[in-house]
């Protein structure tokens, strides 16, 4: 890390702190040229493998949108919409890989809001796993009729 305010290369850390959502380090450091000191924020980056094949980092604002186009006229507020999409993150970065695929991402959506809101899922669902019938949504009915009654 170069001193912003000499250039030179060599600091040393004084502090470290990770910061409340687990996901980045704040370091307090100094310069051992011109003893001056800086913050520095250091964090992880999660990919996600579009189907084109594109590779973007992840983003959680992207998930929350998805999910709040399903949710749309549903009574659920804004926190919750937030915390799914945290909980979709951690998901994510639970397993411990650079990269994920956009299906990875859509699959980890679904737990978390079939929890939410029922109709949110199916709606998410239809879209995401490309119903292409009634047959699908009676399935799609089906499995949460059972998933309810455990």
């Amino acid at each position: 890390m170069h001193c912003p305010f000499c250039q030179n290369p060599d600091t040393k850390v004084v502090d470290t702190r990770i910061s409340d959502d687990g996901h980045s380090i704040r370091r307090r450091r100094e310069c051992t040229h011109c003893g001056k000191r800086f913050t520095t924020v250091e964090s992880t980056m999660l990919l996600v493998l579009k189907n084109s094949g594109n590779v973007e980092p992840f983003d959680r604002n992207k998930v929350i949108s998805g999910v709040r186009k399903a949710c749309q006229g549903r009574p659920i507020n804004e926190d919750d919409l937030k915390a799914l999409g945290q909980r979709v993150e951690e998901d994510l970065r639970s397993r411990g890989l650079a990269q994920v695929r956009s299906e990875d991402v859509g699959r980890a959506i679904l737990e978390p809001l079939r929890e939410l809101d029922v109709v949110a899922y199916l709606r998410f669902a239809s879209v995401y796993q490309n119903f292409d019938g009634l047959e699908d949504f009676q399935q799609a009915i089906d499995q949460l009729r059972m998933h309810q009654a455990e």
